[in-house]
């Protein structure tokens, strides 16, 4: 594939923020392996130091405790933007800050890349398409959003982000690059993120009943985290890519599908349960990664079922900690 890196020396200074998530973690520790130095910062309302205590002793990497809703000063090559909750349990609970952290995040992001001249890569997501009219959903789609909502903090908040990195290009020329970024799952998820994966295999493993919403007939398409962050990084060192690009796995699942997946692969005794479809909840998730496959080389590896035994078994260490503890999920 070729050596895509965009800057002339190595290593470079990479700052990600949102850096201790789920997502972000994970980015980090792939950018120290291969030799970059990296800055994480993060405020650790939905982070966890736990997830990157590895690489604390690391020469290649350092914390910084910092809220990006107010203006950084580093010095660095490249920016991954990463810091937003994710999870509609985390922004439905700080809806507000949520949106703050998108917009005024990514105009202080945007500021720090402007100044430096670094590139910087939002992480944007699939809700903005909303609960879509049109499947599975290519970039060229504008969405079908409510825009006042209970998810439209983050839905609406991510949106503008994206028009703020767009501008920034147009106005002053900057090097933007916009992922969307589709239903991801793994090891270092929260298990009390309120996210269909993370739910189901806490349930399972604890042989609990697992909560299917509305039929269960609902769609989603589940991409591993290694393979997103490998688009991440692809998506970072293509010069000629702004996207927006669709990352997320074509493979479409329904909701039931995924349940009884997790549960033959806990083994599990859980009963299924129907509860009420959730406000705005999409009934079909699916991305279009034609522009992915084309611009960056991209398209995921891990089957549903290889990454689902990974996390499962990062999961049931967790909660045998967490019980060895005498305390819950956190």
């Amino acid at each position: 594939m070729g050596n895509r890196a965009i800057w002339s020396y190595r290593p470079t200074r990479v700052l990600v923020t949102g850096g201790a998530g789920f997502l972000g973690s994970h980015l980090c520790e792939r950018l120290v392996a291969a030799g970059q130095d990296v800055l994480c910062v993060d405020n650790f309302y939905t982070g966890d130091k736990g997830h990157v205590a590895h690489l604390m002793d690391n020469p290649r990497f350092e914390v910084m405790r910092h809220d990006v809703t107010f203006p950084l000063y580093v010095e660095v090559d490249a920016i991954y933007n990463l810091a937003c909750p994710a999870s509609p349990v985390h922004y439905q609970n700080a809806p507000v800050q949520t949106t703050k952290t998108s917009v005024h995040g990514a105009i202080n992001i945007l500021g720090l890349g402007k100044r430096l001249g670094a590139p910087v890569l939002q992480a944007s997501t699939s809700e903005v398409y909303g609960d879509p009219e049109v499947h599975p959903q290519p970039e060229t789609y504008r969405g079908h959003v409510n825009p006042i909502g209970e998810r439209a903090c983050y839905d609406e908040g991510k949106r503008c982000a994206e028009t703020l990195c767009f501008d920034y290009r147009r106005e002053h020329g900057m090097a933007v690059k916009v992922a969307r970024i589709f239903n991801t799952y793994g090891p270092r998820m929260h298990p009390n993120d309120g996210r269909v994966v993370s739910n189901f295999i806490v349930q399972a493993l604890r042989n609990a009943p697992i909560t299917l919403y509305g039929s269960g007939e609902q769609t989603r398409s589940f991409c591993y985290v290694d393979d997103l962050v490998t688009g991440l990084v692809r998506l970072m060192e293509t010069p000629d890519a702004s996207g927006p690009v669709n990352l997320g796995n074509p493979g479409e699942f329904t909701v039931r599908e995924l349940a009884e997946t997790v549960v033959d692969l806990t083994g599990s005794r859980s009963p299924i349960e129907y509860h009420p479809l959730p406000a705005d909840d999409p009934v079909r998730r699916c991305p279009d990664i034609t522009r992915a496959r084309e611009t960056l080389d991209w398209a995921p590896t891990v089957r549903l079922r290889d990454g689902l035994a990974r996390t499962i078994e990062w999961f049931d260490a967790l909660l045998r900690h967490l019980d060895r503890d005498g305390v819950g999920p956190p």
